[in-house]
């Protein structure tokens, strides 16, 4: 696709988890001689599997030039698409699902999205887009509705979508067909067998049962390979090799669906999709209790991976979630080889060992048989429990089956089944032996829990961790199966509440235009983004978009797998043998790497293989030998202060005098707290294409990096050459948020040195890699002492905060005060506060006023946080809500609601930044300045402002890229400060040309811009934010420019036995000023609100006590996904609060809203006291950051997790630690 230059496509993972590369395949079914459409993630899609299959790509249904398909105009306009590089696998997962169903219901949409990921927009507006294709869409309308707001006489503007005029008509027969040729071929192919040979690996394609059965006695050690879900993963990440591979998608009888007197049989090849489509069927014809198994197994289906894995994967596994469906259901499996079949039952004897099973090796899996539940006294359930409820490895998964004797609630047959509690599927024999004849009452609950808490045992080591939480779920999971149990023989029907859908209503209170304004003034209007509509057509051009230059090479880093040691010796032997190495490639050494050859954490870079394809270099990479010698490391902020190992300076702020204040307070706490690092997870990975121009040392790259004067810099001098050698260019990035601020350079400046030494040299990190090596946010350990009166008033604080920066000290210095060293990888920017949860009028009591002084002594002017707060407390509904959950906490034993409300304060201080912008003679004008693009909307801000100053349509101004060779000398892009900075620039340039052009104006007062503009015209623009510096040592000085201001309100409810939690509402007031658009501002603001909620409430760094990162992409690392957005979010931006310190009256956006998700963090923290308030438990409690479903579920202290203690601390090695 690359060479041909459809490039619309994303790699974002390569492991199927992040749902960028999404693609739809298009086959014709001989059995059933109708087409089947589904969506797939390329990046696991064998090409070797597309014979007879149309491949359809965002690129394939429409395009900016052509025309747009509804489905990227209406993700366009709705303002969902930010970064872009996510959008167009999100764009052909509704294209899949509309295809097959054109009038979707909401419940379709979330299950086709539940295998995509967005770090940018916080997911509303995608769905609020694509809610106009659906059944339900009475809410949508773009028009400008005047709404007189509540305690105000100001107004605000609703804005809402709808398919009525503003998007084109959805048409499901105008699609693309199906290719005639394909069709033909497929109908008229008499054999479907097939061979194709790699340098590696064979891949056949038997047609028939007995051609599969002859290919695996000759090939006993060859891979069945369907979807290609686990062996694709093996080979990409494990580095697998397996010479021979079986593909038996063709066979009819491993395609087949029976329905037999005893249940229904699957073939071995069926997908998950089609599992779950019959058996959904079934559910709705056959009686009730025929379906106990159908609707476990439909249970788990639900929240199996993504819709793209679902559709080509199988069941059969060593670690589905569905094994212990299968196995408490006692689901029979057909076995096969050329000599013979039989059947076995999926007990506790079919699993041998951590994925293996009793299958001889010349053996195949023919057919699964999952059976009806006989008996109306039969009743099965299924659980999942994993970090996060969409698209997610378990952490424990369950299936129990209980049968009463007739007629009474006596145990006859019980069957209780784990995954997660050991290497493989386990039954809980010895438990459930015990329970048979007993009746289903309290006692039994006491001796099943009593018995599974003996039986179901890990080893304190184990890998995955969390131990106690794991056997805590063990006895919560059942607890759970006996309370439904409970009620349906109580003939009481048990209801689980619904997930309430995505978003229904989501009302979002913009900011009244001023009357008379003229339609071509875009400022302060909801513009689209200039680059939507290309990154719904996939036309948008990423750096690793970039053509392919003749004889360009391909670069891939060596770097270290231990976290402190000595380099021994480096044995490039193997990899330079290997076919496409540049043989002197594989020895050179970085700076990165101290002259000792000492290695300081795990990722770090040693060296680089240059080979002629990314497969070659990265196989060469990892054939290249290290021997260390291992030295102690340095790896939790613990450690650290232990060994005082830290960097200078060590900064303190004082104001006052806290001792006096300590005895004045009436109370005084002490605590600590930790808040877990983050990885910022922009889904376009560091990449660089560096092309040597042949003279003068002249160096060009093309990097997706938020600081390109830095990177030119960096690249100059480690070529040896003068900056004016170096150009950097920056078109657009799929995503930063800070990750991309300054540790780009070190993938760049090693990519520019090995160009300089051969030709043109590309670099784009797979996810692990990228992980690996660039660290992520700073975790932040904090100890603290507070005193305070009865009435709340804070008298006085005393706060330690450590962060973990890591084995550099990178930009750790501008966030922290202790920053320990250690021997994981550097960190960057990130503002993340530690708080203390207090009562509602204890916060408004300690809020800031105008006036007031903050701890370095800057003077609070302009002030708008009370603001804020009292509007959020009116909209949010705070009094009622909080009644409201009260009586729900009353009336509920097992799930509790919290509320919580938090304010922000956010500093904006950066320096200086430039414009160039050029008028031409037919009235177009270039554009640039030194900010990048990486989704924030900074390039269509810009425009408005142009537009503004210069009195122009936006349509006649152009912005191409950044490059150090028009504006020079540039900050980075970060801080949320660059709308302010560049958008100075921009005005102060264009108020140059305005001043040149009046005397041309004056002189034909008629004349049209076209008229005026018929002279040579650019300028180059400067802006530099006044008065800034501060002192640390005098505590004096000006931090901050100004200060953004927010307030949050959240409502949540936690499941109190599994530690789950669903996110009930969120409202947000946010001042930013007078919005310079406040379509991309709302987007900016829900964006960072669900990246905080990740940081707060999901996402784990998960470190080794070597160093070892554990988390390396989306498998293991979740970020919030389309589930986890409330399930109503309101956002309004504060009215009449004008800026007068930043552009048109503005003020910043992005980082701003982070912390507001914590008031997530703190209505689960709310919750989780109404729960051990229930059990006798009152008084302060530790909650660490982030909320985890483990978290919450060992804070909810209950006759459960006493029977499951933890093991003592240090009498293990534990498989992670918490740096």
């Amino acid at each position: 696709m690359f060479s041909v230059g459809l490039t619309g496509t994303k790699l974002g993972c390569a492991e199927g988890g992040c749902g960028a590369c999404t693609v739809m395949l298009s086959r014709f079914q001989t059995h059933t001689q109708q087409l089947l459409h589904y969506a797939v993630n390329a990046c696991l899609a064998p090409l070797c599997s597309l014979h007879l299959v149309a491949v359809t790509t965002v690129e394939g249904i429409g395009s900016v030039a052509r025309k747009l398909h509804p489905v990227q105009e209406r993700i366009a306009k709705a303002h969902g698409s930010q970064c872009g590089f996510c959008t167009p696998g999100i764009v052909m997962s509704m294209y899949a699902l509309l295809r097959n169903n054109p009038t979707p219901k909401m419940a379709d949409m979330e299950e086709a999205f539940q295998g995509n990921l967005c770090r940018c927009t916080g997911y509303r507006p995608i769905l609020e887009g694509y809610k106009t294709f659906t059944v339900v869409r009475q809410i949508y309308k773009h028009t400008v509705k005047t709404h007189s707001c509540q305690n105000t006489h100001s107004h605000c503007i609703f804005f809402f979508l709808q398919d009525g005029g503003y998007f084109a008509p959805f048409d499901p027969t105008q699609e693309v067909i199906f290719p005639p040729e394909l069709m033909s071929l497929s109908k008229g192919q008499r054999s479907r067998s097939l061979c194709f040979r790699g340098d590696r690996a064979t891949w056949l394609q038997p047609d028939t049962l007995e051609e599969i059965l002859r290919l695996k006695w000759k090939h006993p050690d060859a891979r069945v390979v369907v979807g290609n879900t686990e062996v694709g993963i093996e080979v990409k990440f494990k580095n697998m090799v397996y010479p021979v591979i079986l593909a038996p998608s063709f066979i009819p009888e491993l395609n087949s669906v029976t329905h037999t007197e005893d249940g229904v049989v699957f073939g071995a090849a069926c997908t998950l999709s089609h599992m779950g489509a019959v058996l959904r069927q079934a559910v709705e014809t056959l009686p009730p209790h025929q379906t106990e198994v159908f609707l476990a197994v439909l249970e788990q289906l639900r929240w199996f991976a993504g819709q793209q894995i679902r559709n080509v994967a199988v069941s059969p596994s060593p670690i589905s979630d569905l094994n212990p469906v299968f196995m408490a259901a006692g689901c029979k499996l057909t076995l096969m080889d050329k000599d013979g079949s039989r059947v076995v039952q999926m007990d506790d004897s079919f699993f041998t060992g951590y994925r293996r099973t009793v299958l001889r090796p010349q053996e195949i899996l023919v057919s699964i048989e999952i059976p009806y539940s006989q008996k109306v006294e039969t009743f099965v359930s299924a659980f999942k429990q994993s970090p996060r409820r969409e698209d997610d490895i378990s952490i424990v998964t369950a299936a129990m089956s209980v049968t009463f004797t007739p007629g009474s609630n006596v145990v006859e047959d019980l069957r209780l089944s784990y995954g997660g509690m050991a290497a493989t599927t386990v039954l809980a024999k010895r438990t459930a032996n015990r329970l048979r004849g007993r009746c289903w009452g309290e006692e039994l609950l006491q001796e099943a829990c009593s018995t599974l808490a003996e039986e179901m045992t890990l080893d304190p080591s184990v890998p995955g961790g969390m131990v106690t939480y794991r056997r805590t779920l063990t006895l919560s999971l059942f607890y759970k199966f006996y309370l439904t149990v409970l009620q349906k023989l109580r003939q009481q029907m048990f209801l689980i509440k619904p997930k309430g859908s995505y978003s229904v209503i989501s009302p979002f209170l913009l900011q009244a235009v001023p009357k008379g304004r003229s339609q071509d003034d875009v400022l302060g209007r909801p513009m689209m983004h200039l680059s939507a509509m290309k990154q719904a057509t996939g036309e948008a051009v990423y750096c690793d978009d970039v053509p392919l230059y003749e004889n360009e090479l391909y670069l891939s880093l060596i770097t270290s797998s231990k976290a402190h040691a000595r380099i021994i010796s480096v044995d490039t032997s193997a990899a330079e043998r290997l076919p496409g190495v540049v043989c002197d490639s594989v020895s050179f050494r970085l700076m990165t790497c101290p002259s000792s050859l000492q290695v300081t954490c795990v990722g770090h870079i040693i060296g680089a293989v240059v080979a002629d394809t990314q497969l070659h270099a990265q196989r060469a990479a990892k054939a290249v030998k290290i021997q260390y010698e291992e030295l102690q490391p340095v790896v939790t902020i613990q450690e650290a202060i232990a060994a005082q190992s830290f960097y200078q300076p060590i900064r303190t702020i004082q104001k006052g005098d806290p001792e006096a204040g300590f005895k004045q307070a009436d109370h005084v706490l002490e605590g600590e707290m930790h808040i877990g690092g983050q990885e910022h997870f922009y889904l376009e990975t560091n990449a660089t294409l560096a092309v040597p121009r042949g003279e003068d040392g002249e160096m060009e790259l093309f990097v997706s990096t938020q600081s390109a004067s830095k990177t030119q810099s960096l690249v100059a001098k480690a070529l040896g050459v003068p900056a004016n050698r170096v150009v950097v260019r920056v078109k657009r990035m799929g995503g930063g948020f800070g990750g991309k601020e300054s540790r780009t350079t070190v993938l760049s400046t090693v990519v520019a040195v090995a160009a300089n030494k051969y030709r043109p040299v590309r670099c784009m990190l797979d996810r692990d890699e990228d992980m690996l090596i660039t660290g992520g946010r700073h975790p932040f350990y904090g100890k603290y002492k507070v005193g305070f009166l009865n009435s709340g008033k804070v008298m006085a604080l005393d706060v330690s905060y450590y962060s973990n920066a890591g084995n550099s000290m990178d930009l750790s210095l501008s966030v922290s005060i202790f920053t320990t060293e250690t021997h994981t990888t550097w960190r960057t920017f990130v503002a993340k506060p530690i708080s203390v949860s207090i009562f509602l009028q204890v916060r408004r009591l300690n809020l800031y006023m105008e006036g007031d002084s903050t701890p370095y002594n800057q003077i609070l002017d302009q002030f708008t946080l009370d603001r804020c707060w009292d509007e959020c407390l009116s909209r949010s509904e705070y009094q009622q809500r909080r009644a409201a959950i009260d009586l729900y906490n009353r009336q509920n034993r097992w799930t509790k609601r919290g509320l919580a409300i938090v304010p922000t304060k956010f500093g904006i201080s950066f320096t200086a930044a430039g414009a160039l912008v050029h008028i031409y003679t037919d009235g177009s004008v270039l554009l640039t300045h030194g900010g990048t693009e990486m989704g924030q909307g900074l390039h269509t801000k810009m425009v408005q402002i142009a537009s503004r100053v210069l009195g122009i349509p936006y349509s006649k101004i152009h912005i191409s890229e950044t490059s150090t060779n028009t504006v020079p000398n540039t900050s980075p892009t970060a801080a949320s400060a660059s709308s302010d900075l560049n958008g100075a620039a921009v005005q102060n340039a264009c108020e140059i040309l305005m001043k040149r052009l009046e005397p041309y104006k004056n002189k034909n007062p008629k004349g049209s811009w076209e008229d005026w503009v018929s002279i040579s015209l650019s300028a180059n623009g400067f802006y530099k934010t006044p008065d800034l510096g501060y002192d640390f040592d005098s505590n004096s000085g000006r931090v901050f420019n100004y200060f953004s201001y927010g307030v949050a309100c959240s409502e949540v409810e936690i499941d109190c036995l599994t530690g789950a939690h669903k996110n009930l509402s969120t409202t947000i007031v946010m001042d930013v000023g007078h919005s310079l658009n406040p379509a991309i501002d709302i987007g900016q603001v829900e964006g960072a609100f669900m990246q905080g909620l990740g940081l707060f409430t999901l996402e784990e760094l998960h470190y080794s006590p070597r160093g070892v990162l554990l988390t390396r992409g989306p498998g293991s690392y979740k970020i919030p996904a389309f589930g986890d957005i409330p399930t109503t979010l309101t956002v309004s931006l504060l009215r009449d609060a004008p800026n007068d310190k930043a552009i048109f009256a503005s003020k910043a956006v992005g980082e701003p809203p982070l912390f507001l998700a914590s008031s997530v963090f703190f209505a689960i923290k709310d919750a989780i006291s109404a729960a051990r308030a229930e059990s006798g438990i009152k008084g302060p409690f530790r909650l660490d950051s982030p909320a985890s479903a483990e978290r919450i579920r060992n804070a909810c202290t209950d006759r459960f997790t006493k029977l499951c203690p933890p093991a003592e601390p240090g009498s293990f090695t534990p498989w992670s630690v918490q740096v």
